[in-house]
This record gives C-alpha cells, structure tokens and sequence, in this order.
C-alpha cells in the first residue's frame, strides 16, 4: 500500500453514471479526465450509459472514437436498470486501485476529489463527502432528510449524507462487499455493510451545485417504491449477508442468499 506522500500517483477509476444527459455529459467527462490528469498519472473514466433514450450513447462513443487520449470506457445497458445498477456495472469494469464516484450531472465540483486523497491514507477505506449546501429543491431536500433518519436508525449511523454522490474508495472494498441493490438503495447498502464489515471510512464536505439540465429520476414513485423494497430486504438479509461476504473473503462457499439477487 502507498505511503501517504505517494498517494498522488495511485492509479483512479472515475465512474460515472448516465441516464439522458446529452446535454451535459461530454463537458463532465471532459472536466473529471482534466482533474485525473493533474493528479495522477494511471487514470480512466467509465462511463455508464444506463439505457438513455437521448443521444447519450452516440455523444460517449463519439468522444471515445475521436479522442482516445481521454481513457474513457463505456458500459452500455440495452434498457434502464436504475441508478444502482448503472453504478454497479462501473464498479466492477473500473480496473484501478482507487475508484471515485460522481454523477455525470455536473453538480458536484470534480475539482474537490484533490482534498479527499489526502485523506486516503493506509488505514483508511472510503472517503465520502457530504453536501455542506444541498442544492435541490425543498421537497428533494426534505424526502433526503427523512431518508438519512430511516437508514441510520435502522442501522445505526451510516453517513452524515448517504447518498452524496461524491466517493473515493479502494477498489478491495467492491470486491469484498455483496450490495443486491439496483436501485436508490445501492449507497446506503454499500455503507451499511462496508462499516459492519470494518472498513475505515472518513468524511468531509463538498460542494453542491443546482442541475442545470436533465431531470433527476429520484422523486419518480417506482424509484421511492423500489428504494423502500431494497431496503426492507437489506433489513431482512443483513446479517447473512454479512456472514456470506466474510466468508468469500476466507475463500468458502457463500450461502445461496448472496448468489443471487434480491427479487424487487
């Protein structure tokens, strides 16, 4: 493991997610290979296009075809898997030793993963932010606040922001932990089950900006509905879970529960 002054040439994956954000997702990825490039030299970008029905698609093979000094990666799904999904599919394609996670929205300031790998050092896991000034409208803002209350007094403190889409981890940490979630679910099991599992998780705030294009998916009822269903059979199968993915790290058999996925 790296040193902490040499923690500037680790090796990041940037995954970003993608469902119809023709209007914004070349500049996102242009800025995020613009800030991997000053801080390391061993970077990519993985881009999943989670069934866009825009030209999402075409704009990201495009950039890929014209520009291969950019080290961008497509993952395509046919059809709309939901948010989880799209980042699960960039997780397990990232190659390198970092992965670092952000929305393709442009709402976060990419800029800002320098201040969180400082804080990687050899005994920590995950370094994640949490929006010190969420800028989403009220509603938004008060279905998150009730959501963080459910999801820490459920399982005990998780996250000051669960699902800040800002966060910089070792890639063992995916490798080791089973999350089943597709869906609005997926950071909280992430968290959930990394802090049961050990890992040592550190964080900070970071900026947050107001979306400029595209909609946000978060509010549709089937989101908040699949959100409620992941997360009672992440209530229900927690602690085998656990089991199962401790085992897997031994080297045993896991259980059939962690074969295969929850039905939602």
């Amino acid at each position: 493991m790296s040193p902490p002054g040499e923690l500037r040439l680790a090796s990041i994956s940037a995954v970003l997610p993608a469902y119809n954000e023709e209007v914004l997702i070349e500049q996102a990825v242009r800025r995020v290979v613009g800030v991997l490039h000053d801080l390391t030299d061993d970077y990519e970008v993985v881009v999943t296009n989670d069934g866009s029905r825009d030209r999402t698609g075409e704009i990201l093979a495009a950039l890929q075809s014209a520009e291969p000094s950019l080290y961008l990666r497509i993952v395509t799904h046919p059809v709309n898997q939901g948010y989880g999904a799209a980042l699960a599919s960039g997780f397990d394609a990232a190659r390198n030793e970092l992965i670092f996670m952000t929305d393709g929205d442009e709402q976060f300031d990419v800029a800002e993963l320098a201040r969180l790998l400082p804080l990687m050092d050899p005994a920590t896991d995950l370094v994640i932010g949490w929006r010190e000034t969420r800028a989403d409208p009220p509603l938004r803002l008060f279905n998150a606040w009730g959501w963080k209350q459910l999801i820490n007094g459920l399982f005990g403190y998780t996250a000051r922001d669960v699902d800040c889409a800002f966060k910089l981890f070792r890639r063992s940490v995916w490798q080791s932990v089973t999350v089943h979630a597709r869906g609005a679910t997926f950071s909280a099991e992430l968290l959930i089950k990394a802090r049961r599992l050990g890992y040592q998780v550190k964080e900070l705030p970071v900026s947050h900006f107001p979306r400029t294009a595209g909609s946000a998916t978060g509010a549709r009822p089937d989101v908040i509905v699949r959100a409620f269903v992941e997360l009672f059979q992440l209530w229900r199968h927690l602690d085998a879970e656990l089991v199962d993915d401790l085992r897997t790290a031994r080297g045993d058999q896991p259980s059939a529960i962690s074969r295969q996925p929850h039905a939602v």
